[in-house]
């Protein structure tokens, strides 16, 4: 292994000084080139959960490199918000407001057949959209919230958007997980969170390891499929309003070395407008592939996987459409 290899394999053990700005700084010495500019000109993009601190900072950066930016929310004033402030971050930006609720699948069914309606190809599909309620609460549809907005929101939307996206002839789907989810093995046991006390930080490690899951589902699935490419990656420690609201404690102990909203995002978008080859499990942090599992973490149980995706399938009513994962 490099020098440089070692440096970034003890960065990212370390967690500390890899999850925060101290790691994507020294990191930029070394890691892949930025997109050219305007390299995604006339191109379309959707990022979900746009309305602020990653979302808004991916929507801002898709913008700067010349895509038209679908922003998604579903709070209308806060999309013309956020709409408004990259329109003026990035003049002369095209930036369309979406309003659905992701972790409402009838309105995601209905989100995206207005969209197919309005637009004939997506270059890219950040699925973004998040949160970390204290409480349980159920979806219209009475899944749990997490569940529904993490997983099964984002299951439907990639479903009825494949479209669009296989059409624009080079497309990316990019899940932004955490590395929270290092804490949580996929387990099928309980995934409505139903049993004991509900506790929304160990739900939201849990469900951001089934995205990480569902991504590399997805990708597998469209292995022989040039046209999209389908990655998860994590963006380290960011200070964002989600974190502040969810986690005040752990932003007042690293506010000093937190990373901003467009470091913590710069992965999902450099992963849209390079679309760089990737191997399983298609999981990135700072420009390159990480482990799921380390050391000593038991590896992933294939039938967990099999499990898992045929529960997301029969929630959803979307087709099995899974390859096997290989033990």
């Amino acid at each position: 292994m490099s020098v440089t290899g070692v440096l970034d394999a003890a960065l990212d053990r370390s967690v500390l000084l890899g999850y925060s700005k101290i790691g994507s700084g020294v990191r930029r010495l070394w890691w892949p080139a930025d997109p050219a500019p305007s390299s995604m000109a006339g191109k379309r993009v959707v990022v979900t959960g746009a309305t602020s601190g990653l979302g808004e900072a991916m929507a801002t950066s898709f913008a700067q490199l010349g895509a038209t930016v679908h922003l998604l929310g579903r709070n209308p004033d806060k999309v013309k918000r956020s709409a408004g402030v990259i329109r003026g971050a990035v003049p002369g930006s095209v930036v369309v407001d979406e309003v659905c609720d992701v972790g409402d699948l009838d309105a995601v069914r209905a989100w995206t057949d207005d969209l197919s309606g309005r637009v004939d190809a997506l270059h890219g599909l950040a699925h973004n959209a998040g949160v970390m309620p204290k409480r349980r609460d159920e979806t219209p549809q009475g899944h749990e919230l997490q569940l529904a907005c993490h997983v099964l929101g984002p299951q439907v939307m990639t479903e009825r958007l494949l479209p669009l996206l296989r059409n624009a002839g080079g497309a990316s789907i990019v899940f932004v997980s955490s590395g929270g989810m290092y804490s949580a093995p996929l387990s099928t046991g309980d995934m409505e969170s139903t049993r004991g006390e509900y506790d929304g930080v160990r739900v939201y490690a849990k469900t951001k390891r089934m995205q990480v899951v569902l991504a590399d589902a997805w990708a597998r699935r469209l292995a022989g499929d040039e046209c999209v490419r389908v990655e998860s990656m994590h963006p380290g420690w960011a200070k964002t309003p989600g974190v502040s609201e969810a986690l005040p404690t752990f932003q007042k102990l690293t506010g000093p070395i937190l990373r901003d909203a467009a470091d913590g995002g710069d992965t999902a978008v450099w992963l849209v407008a390079t679309r760089p080859s990737s191997v399983s499990p298609h999981f990135w942090h700072d420009r390159a592939q990480r482990p799921t599992t380390f050391g000593w973490q038991r590896p992933q149980d294939v039938d967990a996987v099999t499990r898992f995706l045929d529960a997301v399938s029969e929630m959803t009513d979307t087709p099995r459409s899974w390859i096997p994962l290989q033990g």
